[in-house]
């Protein structure tokens, strides 16, 4: 190994980076004031010895641990309300959020529920919702991200599907922050390649898309601008090769870069994943993987400057829009990213519908245009034909 890949960092939260910190778990949870924490996973992740082992230490450290793994690859209301009974009845004081995007976004909600007497979808991110929680009702968290993807380890809110109306809502409130994030690379090593490639495109599309909504936030663009960097020179490595260490951490950070600098906004990539995902339940990563050029072309006339800058900072040949499109392309491609979203199993026919709701999305809140619902079916049947000019 040839560069420090080790640190301690308090920005957003304090974060613990590095090979084997998560040797560290019992120490976090301890530090946050927890006795008896629940450790909130994923269904694929339940029976892996990084989990099991997680667990077994916490107890050789006095730490009794209870586990939950009931979590979908895209968790819905009912996982969260299924994780807050065994929260409740195991008389448990904070949560380990450990996985994936889906198992760090349903333990981080489970931890905003602990004390409320709401319901989950009263904290919708609308307007001030976020006020009607009681603060004092909300676990402690400690995150451990298994994937780089969503970043959801350095994020304020969750994102969870309404099964009874098939939307995904983002459910927000400041305190859902987790109080210590432990950040250890070797935790992904075992990640799959399509794995390892939809979660990392899923990265990068949180750092563009920050990138190119509008507004005046200079420290989210240039952590944005970075965490592209990063993952333009990590992925593939990680790609190709899972034990390259040096490749894991740095995508492990470019996914955290990616979620603190979404602060600034998101768009309409994933105004439309957020409801494909919900309606025909894709894996999230991939199919922002899938619409990214799509999304791009119907907003170029707002980021052609964006793309200049980009394309400097990632070395295209002639810096703009069409070098920064086609290097998009090729980039998906050397992945081993599908093309269109037909080949993931979305139906074409659906699209007034998911249009609607991404307009109604609000993430469509940050796209540098005014994408209307007709420009939304338009992408969408587009992304699910392949038609990319």
């Amino acid at each position: 190994m040839s560069k420090q890949i080790t640190g301690n960092w308090n920005y957003p939260t304090p974060v613990r980076f590095g090979p084997g910190r998560i040797a560290e778990l019992a120490d976090a949870c301890k530090a946050l004031g927890m006795t008896k924490p629940l450790l909130i996973t994923d269904e694929g992740l339940k029976d892996l010895p990084m989990v099991r082992n997680a667990v077994a230490a916490n107890e050789e450290a006095g730490l009794p641990t209870g586990l939950f793994a009931g979590v979908k690859g895209n968790p819905v209301g009912k996982n969260v309300d299924d994780g807050l009974a065994v929260y409740r009845a195991g008389n448990h004081d904070g949560v380990i959020a450990f996985g994936g995007g889906s198992g760090l976004d349903a333990a981080k909600a489970v931890a905003l529920m602990a004390g409320q007497t709401r319901p989950m979808w009263d904290f919708e991110d609308v307007g001030d919702n976020w006020t009607r929680a009681d603060p004092d009702g909300i676990a402690p968290i400690v995150a451990v991200p298994t994937t780089s993807g969503t970043g959801s380890e350095v994020g304020r809110a969750s994102v969870i599907t309404n099964e009874d109306t098939h939307e995904k809502k983002i459910i927000f409130h400041p305190k859902m922050l987790p109080g210590i994030v432990i950040s250890d690379p070797e935790l992904t090593v075992g990640l799959p390649a399509h794995i390892t490639a939809a979660t990392g495109v899923d990265a990068f599309v949180h750092c563009f898309e920050a990138f190119c909504a509008p507004g005046y936030h200079p420290m989210a663009d240039g952590i944005a601008l970075e965490g592209m960097r990063l993952i333009a020179e990590a992925l593939p490595r990680a790609y190709d090769n899972g034990d390259d260490i040096e490749a894991r951490a740095d995508m492990l950070a470019a996914a955290s870069m990616g979620a603190t600098a979404f602060q600034k906004g998101l768009g309409g990539v994933h105004a439309l994943a957020h409801p494909i995902g919900a309606v025909f339940d894709t894996h999230h990563g991939l199919t922002n993987a899938i619409l990214m050029p799509y999304v791009m072309r119907a907003n170029r006339k707002a980021i052609d400057d964006k793309m200049v800058v980009l394309g400097r900072m990632l070395n295209t040949a002639a810096p703009g829009f069409e070098s920064m499109f086609d290097w998009v392309l090729g980039f998906r491609s050397r992945l081993g990213i599908v093309n269109t979203l037909r080949e993931i199993g979305v139906d074409v026919d659906r699209a007034d519908e998911i249009a609607t709701k991404a307009k109604a999305d609000p993430s469509d809140g940050g796209n540098p245009i005014d994408l209307s619902v007709a420009d939304y079916a338009a992408i969408y049947r587009r992304a699910c034909a392949g038609e990319l000019g």
